[in-house]
């Protein structure tokens, strides 16, 4: 079979015993650095596209894409606003709200709650919560008879379990004749959801005729705008508000959530660009081990240099070597780093269980449990560009070794 003259001699080089052991060791730090590199670039970028997976479906799945408000008034025929705003075809549903925020209080337990005023039927189809009902019936939202939902850490929180009463203490005061005393109502506890997000310790859930009742208002504050694409809300939503009558106030995603989102994107750049000095290191080990090998060879490349061969063969024969050494370093960080970014929930979970730790709290980060989400783009880009660093690390030492005279190689053999 044919082979090429350079290839042929750089593999035998490669697979040879070598006299120096330590040119061995070198090499095989060399292949290992770049397997570490490559694998931890793989998993860890693939953890941060699990992070930005989880703020799109869970936090921006609770929270509105966008919403129309009343300008210094309500939404007294929101209806007929709706069927307006739904005409658009960026629109994928619409839903009333009314948000206030207050104090739920519970056998002596007192936690800040963000109250969202929803329509049960019509929630469902632009928020999330409903698919992530723990305990409890979402139907029994019911008009009139001042029931509550809850997320599982604020329900944990005050100590609240289904049928308990929890009493919502709003920032207002009443006055009578016994005085100013502040604005209570009683709720009764139906339900509680989990989407293991921040929001589970922080929003409750009441209906939305209840929550006018006791804000005394006529009408909706404001309607919610789920959107096909969410990246593209800001700008639909006032493409939509100029479009209707009378003055409206718009907020969109961007502003709620936006520096989360963009602080998990620039973490995401910082740190693959700090993980690829791994690979930077590891070719430099490829450098330092050719560079001896080279200092090795230098009889052998002075007879090859006797019989012909020409300084681009030389250089093409160190070339395949240290090739050879980055594309096995690569291969096997690929692998290694596909493998843990597909099971690395499951690896930590595992952990989890077994040391009784738990690496996410919910009190702390947004979400509770490791994402992952492997992105092939990203494996190629990785892939590609410690190929191409292992091929450039090859060069300097190539030349080298394509420099060496014969004579002066050769003078004390």
């Amino acid at each position: 079979m044919f082979k090429p003259f350079s290839l042929y001699v750089g593999l035998r080089y490669t697979a040879a015993k070598r006299n120096n052991n330590f040119i061995s060791f070198i090499s095989l730090v060399s292949m290992l650095g770049l397997m570490l590199g490559v694998a931890a670039l793989i998993v860890v970028l693939s953890v941060m596209n699990g992070f930005d997976r989880e703020l799109r479906g869970r936090i921006l799945g609770m929270v509105p894409h966008a919403s129309i408000t009343g300008y210094d008034a309500n939404i007294a025929d929101w209806r007929d606003l709706a069927t307006q705003i739904e005409q658009d075809p960026r629109i994928i549903a619409s839903a009333p709200f009314i948000r206030t925020q207050g104090m739920l209080t519970n056998s002596g337990q007192v936690k800040p709650a963000f109250v969202q005023g929803i329509d049960p039927e019509v929630e469902k189809s632009v928020s999330i919560v409903t698919d992530h009902i723990q305990a409890g019936d979402w139907q029994d939202l019911v008009a009139g008879e001042f029931n509550i939902v809850l997320g599982d850490i604020l329900a944990a929180q005050l100590g609240a379990t289904i049928g308990d009463k929890v009493t919502l203490v709003l920032p207002e005061a009443s006055v009578s004749i016994a005085g100013v005393t502040p604005r209570l109502k009683r709720f009764t506890v139906v339900a509680t959801f989990s989407v293991g997000a921040e929001l589970d310790s922080t929003l409750a859930y009441i209906h939305i005729d209840d929550a006018a009742r006791i804000k005394r208002m006529k009408g909706v504050e404001g309607i919610r705008l789920s959107f096909n694409d969410l990246f593209k809300a800001p700008v639909a939503v006032r493409d939509i508000a100029v479009k209707l009558p009378g003055i409206y106030q718009i907020s969109d995603w961007t502003r709620t959530q936006g520096n989360l989102f963009q602080a998990i994107q620039m973490e995401k750049r910082m740190v693959g660009l700090l993980l690829f000095l791994i690979v930077f290191v590891a070719a430099f080990n490829i450098v330092s081990t050719l560079v001896m090998v080279v200092t090795d060879k230098k009889s052998d490349i002075a007879i090859l240099r006797t019989l012909g061969a020409t300084r681009g063969l030389i250089m093409r024969i160190f070339m395949v070597q240290g090739i050879v050494i980055g594309s096995f370093g690569t291969l096997l960080g690929t692998i290694l780093g596909v493998t843990l970014a597909l099971t690395i929930s499951d690896v930590v979970t595992f952990f989890e269980r077994t040391f009784g730790i738990q690496v996410l709290s919910p009190d702390v980060y947004f979400i509770s449990d490791l994402p992952s989400q492997l992105i092939w783009n990203d494996v190629f880009v990785i892939v590609s560009v410690a190929f191409a660093i292992s091929f450039l690390a090859t060069i300097y030492p190539a030349f080298m070794a394509s420099r060496t005279q014969p004579a002066e190689a050769l003078r004390y053999e």
